[in-house]
């Protein structure tokens, strides 16, 4: 097993970290260089181990999130301000998503039965079987072992958590 020396001899981001220490911008710009930068590449091996999962189906995560949203409403719909709200999306992406899925059939725009001026968004029977397969091959290749032991995976979920909250994300 790899040393913390000889791992951080081989971490690209480690390397960067020494470089801005070296260039005179250590303490805190370091630290906040190597949070930056870390959760960014993190982001892309999840984003790439989720996306290589729903690759069978056709589907990117963002269309798989806005399934699975409608799936697990009462009805299996929502007016698209709110599915957008709900999937912190602007609602040009929510609306680029749902064109992608209404033109497989996994989708369909309905005019809300009670206000006009409100399009809903609801998951067909064919979205909603596609949505449960994909589910379960996520659960079982990624989200059942995101990569770190569940401890650390429990201090992450924490640690992001509490910066989102000093962004001001909910």
């Amino acid at each position: 097993m790899a040393g913390v020396n000889e791992s951080s001899e081989r971490d690209p981001i480690a390397l960067a970290r020494r470089n801005w220490e070296d260039a005179g911008w250590g303490g805190d710009v370091a630290d906040g260089m190597e949070a930056v930068t870390s959760v960014m590449r993190a982001h892309q091996i999840m984003l790439a181990r989720v996306e290589q999962e729903l690759k069978p189906f056709d589907l990117t995560f963002s269309r798989f999130e806005l399934l699975r949203l409608l799936a697990f409403t009462r009805h299996g719909s929502l007016p698209i301000s709110k599915a957008s709200d709900r999937l912190q999306v602007h609602v040009s992406s929510a609306t680029h998503a749902i064109a992608r899925l209404a033109d497989a059939g996994l989708v369909e725009r309905l005019p809300h039965p009670t206000d006009g001026r409100t399009t809903l968004v609801s998951i067909t029977p064919d979205g909603r079987e596609l949505v449960e397969k994909a589910t379960v091959v996520l659960n079982n290749g990624v989200f059942a072992d995101v990569g770190m032991p569940s401890d650390e995976a429990r201090h992450l979920v924490d640690a992001i958590r509490s910066l989102r909250r000093t962004n001001g994300d909910f």
